[in-house]
């Protein structure tokens, strides 16, 4: 099948992904005078006198804004708030699809970082969660920090953190094939962007500490001069213990795992050949991976993961999103703590079974829908665990 040219035909057809349904009939007056005029007066009235009815009475607390401003579209870049609707209707459809959550696509026609803040600041009281999508490095860590120090809803770059969610899954279960640990692991990351620094900083969380993270100039070191945004030169510093410096290919020598969320073709079969064995490679630039499978395959590498479903092993964020959300809503989590992601991680993991694991299976299909009700568990439970006074029960 041709997906591009299929695509335009399901988009044009059905003019878009979404449509709105209502929850209650309107089908004679009475109907209309409980859903609207005068009946509704009523809610509001209850809202007014404790806000936090809201939640009672209306959908917020499964309602989530899909946010860009279409700055980074996955491999399409800046395309601007107009292009990037369908990729946000698009999530939606899969937050209700797979979570059973109300999402709405908002696109916004600045790139600038504080007015960015400020609309989604002034939208937020109808939703329970806002998911952060395609917005470019930097600006993406300054938005969300700022928005979640000022909102008491959950503030989540998906690009970020559920990407790191799933990578982290598949590392997991993929040490456990070739018979390796995390703490004793050495890990390059090729690609120094929201995603790469994001998965980077969960890593650490979760025991690695022999990381080294690479960008287009070569290993990434704390007293590196083109290294200007304060994420990144944070991240530098946490990282790469022996302060190495070089090239990609310097870095992967005697590595165990690679993890790239860079660009096509970057990584060679004479590089894989110089890592450890058995080694690891997730590579998920898309559409174009950093090396195909077959050629890791033939340089040695054991496990590989890509961001295709045409691949075994398909590292794919709506693993984590939709129950990762639908979990945070159900004890009206005020954020996203990082206990939460690694509840998340090793609850995808634990979605495939040790007896069935293999070099080709280290990761649920993103199309198995218990995902998300497992993930949403784990995450509710962990914010409940972390003593949270405001959580509520299922």
């Amino acid at each position: 099948m041709d997906y591009y040219k299929e695509s335009l035909k399901l988009h044009e057809l059905n003019r878009g992904k979404l449509a709105i349904t209502s929850k209650v009939p309107l089908k004679n007056k009475d109907d209309l005078s409980l859903a609207y005029t005068p009946g509704v007066a009523q809610p509001c009235l209850e809202i007014k006198n404790c806000p936090e009815d809201i939640y009672r009475y209306t959908a917020k607390g499964n309602m989530v804004a899909v946010v860009t401003d279409g700055s980074a579209v996955l491999g399409l870049g800046n395309i601007g708030a107009k292009a990037s609707l369908p990729v946000m209707e698009g999530k939606a459809v899969l937050f209700k699809e797979f979570g059973g959550i109300d999402a709405i696509p908002i696109c916004i026609e600045t790139q600038n970082p504080e007015e960015i803040i400020c609309i989604i600041k002034n939208i937020s009281t109808g939703f329970g969660g806002i998911n952060l999508e395609d917005i470019s490095a930097p600006r993406c860590f300054e938005i969300e920090e700022k928005l979640q120090s000022q909102l008491d809803i959950p503030v989540f770059h998906d690009d970020q953190h559920g990407t790191a969610i799933v990578t982290s899954a598949a590392l997991i279960n993929a040490l456990k094939v070739v018979g390796k640990n995390l703490q004793d692991s050495k890990v390059v990351i090729n690609g120094a962007g929201a995603a790469g620094v994001a998965i980077a900083k969960m890593l650490l969380s979760l025991g690695i500490t022999d990381l080294l993270l690479c960008n287009r100039s070569g290993i990434l070191c704390g007293d590196r001069p083109d290294i200007l945004d304060s994420e990144r030169l944070k991240i530098a510093k946490r990282t790469n213990p022996k302060m190495r410096r070089g090239s990609l290919a310097d870095a992967v020598k005697g590595a165990d795992i690679f993890i790239g969320v860079s660009g096509p073709g970057v990584l060679t079969g004479e590089m894989i050949e110089t890592m450890n064995q058995d080694s690891v490679i997730f590579a998920m630039s898309n559409p174009e991976p950093e090396v195909l499978p077959e050629i890791a395959i033939m340089a040695g590498a054991k496990v590989i993961g890509t961001g295709r479903s045409d691949y075994p092993n398909q590292i794919n964020n709506v693993l984590a999103f939709p129950g990762l959300f639908k979990g945070a809503l159900s004890v009206r989590a005020k954020k996203i703590t990082e206990t939460m992601k690694a509840a998340a991680a090793y609850a995808i993991a634990g979605m495939v079974k040790n007896e069935e694991l293999s070099a080709d299976y280290i990761i649920p299909s993103p199309l198995r829908k218990d995902v998300a009700d497992a993930v949403a568990a784990a995450v509710a439970d962990a914010w409940r665990k972390e003593g949270e006074p405001d959580a509520v029960s299922d």
